[in-house]
């Protein structure tokens, strides 16, 4: 009697979808591609409005308190420092009168004498300059700045924690926008030296950007974060002893530094804000740019830029302005597209009013250029400002980039300007002055449409998961044809096959010798 044939069990589903996705590898990545790309040009119409996740931010719920006293303080700041900047070029008297109005505030005031790093990141040049890790042969002696501190202490405060305001200052080459940025930082400065509802103590750093705006941030927080230990600044400094000769202006300071330890700190950072005005000359109103990239890609909690947001428009009636890629904005292809999207959109909601698909064309066209440029600069990992330094130390800060309006400022509206501005700083200060703890409900994985308008990391995901998913299917592909290749090699050493057949496995095998090595490679390991 005959034995009865044993039948092959059949593979699962999921090894038998592998085997069908690996069999038509091509189809399967350009059909992925396709849809990675259709995904990513629907993502401005999926983009969702900000909204502020922590409860205790309450921004605008109180009233703002910088007077006009603090304002016409500031001003008078503004012209001493036009003053001097038009008789001398002198950085030291220019730190010594800073330092002494905040001095009058009643603040705390110190220097903070550096040498930038000349070892910084730059993700072109990952593997060329390897990091030491010994300071003092990473240090650029080409240039020598120092910048100035302030620090309010908080009355309601332990002192364990900061809030930092920064201001990059050039100060052998500023102009009236920089006299300005110091103006509103302060105007700011001043009423929080007044205020009694303060919690953590305020760091105002007036940064010497003669170096660099970021160079000078960094070496900042390079060394508030490092211990102090006898003599290691002084050695520091005395490394480029003779390359700094040039630098005798700053004599008067460097002496008051070296003559008391002048490195001042406070608590654990909450956040910080870099304040900056440029003159764009805008033509209709005033507006403020905000710069969130830090390195590699990083950025700040979502909810410090609901913030800045809205109290920028709905307080002070700025035009809030995020980074796009203006090469976009007059592209055809895209015009096109946002042109099709509003019509699909039209239809959609005339079948169902509630199919509330499509935006109109021009917000399309502008979400697109954000969303992509945002994408680049993120993608790019270079601080697109002095806060990323911040980020560096898990620290969440924003560049905030005044630009007044069109002769705003020549006709006379400098203290108008330096009102909102400094009344904006005050709303997020005391916005993040609530806070009980670091943020965190926010995300911090996002992408910007709009200052307004964000995308989220569970929506972009979709589109970068269909992007890559060829990689691992064209993978597998080829390492399953590379097996086919080895069995077919021993089934042709078994009999003697014609001599054109013995040279098409050959050629074969030698076109598919680096796939025989990667797969040696990965048994081995």
């Amino acid at each position: 009697m005959a034995e009865p044939e044993t039948t092959k069990p059949k593979p699962r589903p999921i090894v038998r979808l592998g085997t069908l996705l690996i069999s038509h590898s091509v189809l399967v990545s350009v059909v992925c591609c396709v849809a990675g790309v259709l995904a990513l040009l629907l993502l401005p119409i999926l983009a969702k409005n900000t909204y502020i996740s922590e409860n205790a931010l309450m921004p605008g719920s109180a009233s703002p308190m910088l007077s006009n006293q603090d304002v016409s303080d500031a001003n008078r700041l503004v012209n001493d420092l036009s003053e001097l900047s038009s008789r001398s070029n002198d950085a030291g008297i220019v730190q010594r009168l800073i330092g002494r109005y905040i001095s009058d505030l009643g603040g705390e005031v110190g220097y903070h004498q550096f040498y930038p790093d000349s070892s910084r990141f730059h993700p072109l040049h990952l593997f060329s300059v390897p990091d030491t890790g010994i300071v003092q042969e990473n240090i650029n002696c080409s240039c020598h700045g120092i910048s100035v501190t302030g620090i309010v202490r908080a009355p309601r405060g332990d002192g364990k924690e900061a809030i930092v305001l920064v201001t990059p200052y050039n100060y052998t080459n500023a102009g009236l926008a920089d006299h300005l940025s110091l103006g509103i930082a302060y105007s700011v400065f001043s009423l929080l030296s007044q205020v009694t509802w303060l919690a953590k103590d305020i760091v105002w750093l007036i940064a010497d950007s003669q170096c660099g705006e970021y160079a000078s941030v960094a070496a900042w927080l390079r060394d508030y974060h490092s211990p102090t230990f006898s003599g290691f600044r002084a050695n520091n400094s005395h490394t480029c002893d003779v390359i700094t000769t040039h630098h005798d202006v700053k004599e008067n300071v460097a002496k008051d530094m070296s003559s008391r330890d002048s490195f001042i700190r406070a608590g654990t950072m909450a956040a910080a804000l870099v304040v900056k005005v440029v003159d764009r000359n805008e033509p209709f109103e005033d507006s403020l740019g905000v710069y969130a990239e830090a390195s590699n890609g990083q950025m700040p909690n979502l909810d410090l830029i609901n913030i800045v947001n809205y109290l920028g428009v709905h307080r002070q009636g700025l035009r809030v302005k995020v980074r796009k890629l203006f090469s976009l904005l007059d592209t055809k292809w895209v015009s096109f597209l946002a042109e099709v999207l509003e019509s699909l959109g039209s239809i959609a909601r005339r079948l169902n009013p509630q199919w509330n698909f499509g935006i109109p064309a021009a917000d399309y066209v502008d979400g697109t250029a954000t969303l992509f440029g945002s994408l680049y600069h993120q993608a790019l990992g270079v601080p697109t400002g002095p806060h990323g330094a911040f980020r560096d130390y898990q620290v969440d800060a924003v560049t905030l980039e005044f630009s007044p309006r069109h002769y705003s400022i020549s006709k006379g509206r400098t203290k108008d300007f330096i009102l909102r501005g400094g009344r904006l700083i005050e709303g997020v200060i005391r916005s993040v002055n609530n806070l009980l703890e670091k943020f965190h409900q926010s995300f911090f994985l996002y992408l910007l449409t709009s200052p307004s308008k964000f995308v989220s990391v569970g929506v972009y995901m979709i589109a970068f998961a269909l992007l890559v998913a060829p990689l691992p299917v064209a993978a597998a592909s080829l390492y399953a044809e590379a097996n086919c290749l080895d069995t077919s090699l021993d089934d042709a050493k078994s009999f003697s096959p014609p001599a054109a057949t013995i040279n098409e496995l050959v050629i074969s095998e030698r076109s598919w010798r680096w796939i025989k090595a990667v797969k040696k490679n990965l048994e081995h390991y």
